[in-house]
């Protein structure tokens, strides 16, 4: 019987298993390398071999609601996109409510997880550890978590690139980039248009000379800041917009595309890509328009080679007197300290049962969990694989044999390098909403949403129409948490309070149009979803949990 479980890493993934953990009766011993928690959103001031590490302006893209526990609503006077030193507060503050810290060995590296003689009896592990003084221990754990991210092991492609051998300038990994100091009035090359790319590019471009941002895809590029100004991924994650999107896919991804144009059209300023929308995370950068209109920063193709001071790009051009390059170039996955057998792949993935169990397993003691890539925030979706996982290692819930996992992470893998730009550095990636309920229904969370119409109308237009919110996954089933209904109730206005540094009255009339306007749109979403259901589209198109 599973009761003592090993939790690597201490980040928000670790962080939530080891409350999962707690949560069923377990008894988990979370093994941090570092003195402190917070894994990736932990700034500092030196890089730290080993250990994921962030620039000083770094902003999350997720909003806070999005972002959050599902049982743990994040303070309303939080800026809704925070600063890094902010996520690192409401981590300090879920870990603090939920009596975390307690379970945490700091200063403890894993160097081992190893299967014990008698595995295919107990599934027990033997966990070699390392303390800061080089004392080596082990210790017998029932059940492995294994939450120590993928943002370690910096990409440094140095053999794409001929001539950077004599190149007389500096160049480094974006690991290692703090902030622009040192950088004013220098010539500036950004390799690599991700979130990373993005972000750096705007930070330099206001103390250098010039800023050229170099590319071999092109990106779409969408800001923090959604319709009405509120935040973007609140107005947009919704389960009528993913449900709209999964019936009319064509469609959608063209409207997204034709209202990113709105704002700037990307084919004029050399960023837009070969792939649609949905096929890759986008850059959510609100700046990156604004630098390249004022000349600050130029997007540039791909590099063809260097010179002692000048860079080659693929079109011809060619930069003279370049000062400074910046590779924002990934980076490499790796769990050096698991078994061979169990890092077997699947494309360019590894070969896990819905990017958590290893289907070789048996009995199923070890669990992946925020190792994945989603159009949303990781905090979520560590805590669903987590909630799954334990219970899981309780017995409680059971996978499917080894054939059927194998054979539905071969197709899952298919669908995936079809649907998204995988490669070597970003091996996988899911659609966020589908997946998440796809857990929760294993987990038994899913949200009913037919039901809650016929019991709370009122919650069930929230949980509709409004945001995807955590917080719909604890309305019911295991883990429910009482909580629950009035955090969605109540998720707008902790959305709007950080704006509320100057109230502006409004016009006595707006609440009643407003009365008017939902009453309008609740009957013809009640009509709309009678008609479908009437008419047979509910089994063959709608989502599951419309039905469950």
């Amino acid at each position: 019987m599973v009761q003592k479980v090993a939790v690597i890493g201490a980040g928000p993934s670790g962080l939530t298993s080891i409350k999962c953990c707690l949560d069923e009766g377990l008894e988990p011993t979370c093994f941090e390398s570092s003195n402190d928690i917070g894994g990736l959103w932990r700034f500092k001031e030196k890089p730290e071999p080993g250990r994921a590490n962030i620039y000083q302006s770094v902003v999350v893209n997720s909003s806070k609601e999005m972002m959050s526990y599902s049982d743990f609503p994040p303070p309303a006077e939080l800026p809704n996109n925070m600063h890094h030193s902010e996520v690192m507060l409401y981590l300090r503050l879920y870990a603090q409510e939920f009596q975390l810290l307690q379970s945490i060995r700091f200063q403890t590296t894993v160097v081992s997880v190893r299967r014990r003689a008698d595995f295919a009896v107990k599934g027990q592990w033997d966990v070699e550890t390392e303390s800061a003084e080089g004392q080596r221990e082990t210790s017998v754990f029932d059940a492995v978590l294994v939450c120590s991210g993928h943002y370690t092991r910096p990409h440094l492609p140095l053999s794409d690139f001929p001539g950077i051998e004599g190149f007389t300038g500096r160049y480094f990994h974006s690991w290692e980039y703090r902030n622009s100091n040192g950088l004013e009035g220098k010539k500036v090359l950004v390799i690599g248009m991700g979130n990373s790319g993005g972000d750096i590019a705007v930070d330099v471009s206001r103390v250098a000379q010039r800023v050229y941002l170099s590319t071999r895809s092109g990106a779409w590029v969408m800001g923090r800041v959604g319709q009405g100004g509120l935040p973007g991924d609140v107005v947009c994650s919704t389960r009528m917009q993913s449900l709209i999107r999964n019936l009319f896919p064509n469609w959608s991804t063209r409207a997204v595309e034709n209202k990113l144009n709105e704002a700037f059209d990307h084919k004029l300023y050399g960023l837009k890509p070969k792939h649609g929308f949905w096929a890759q995370i986008p850059i959510v950068n609100d700046d990156l328009a604004g630098r390249i209109i004022s000349g600050r920063v130029q997007v540039k193709p791909n590099v063809k080679e260097f010179s002692r001071t000048s860079v080659v790009f693929t079109d011809g051009s060619v930069i003279d007197e370049v000062d400074t390059v910046i590779f924002a170039t990934g980076y490499n996955y790796s769990f050096p300290f698991l078994p061979p057998e169990i890092q077997t792949k699947s494309g360019f993935r590894l070969c896990l049962y819905k990017h958590v169990f290893p289907p070789s397993l048996a009995p199923p003691t070890l669990a992946v969990v925020g190792f994945i890539h989603g159009f949303g925030a990781i905090n979520p979706l560590a805590e669903m694989q987590a909630r799954w996982a334990t219970r899981v290692f309780k017995g409680l819930k059971e996978l499917p044999s080894e054939e059927i996992m194998l054979k539905e992470i071969e197709n899952d893998s298919e669908v995936m390098h079809q649907r998204f730009v995988c490669s070597e550095r970003t091996p996988l990636q899911v659609d966020y909403l589908p997946y998440m309920d796809s857990l929760a229904e294993k987990v038994g969370v899913k949200p009913n949403i037919l039901g809650l119409f016929l019991r709370d109308p009122k919650l069930a237009l929230e949980v509709f129409l409004g945001p995807c919110t955590p917080y719909q996954y604890r309305l019911s089933g295991p883990g429910q948490w009482a909580g629950a209904r009035q955090a969605i109730l109540t998720q707008w206005q902790r959305v709007t309070q950080p704006f509320r540094t100057r109230v502006v009255p409004e016009p006595e009339c707006r609440a009643a149009c407003g009365l008017t306007s939902l009453a309008a749109l609740t009957g013809a979403v009640l009509l709309g979803c009678l008609f479908l259901y009437q008419h047979g589209f509910v089994s063959s198109s709608w989502p599951s949990s419309f039905l469950s």
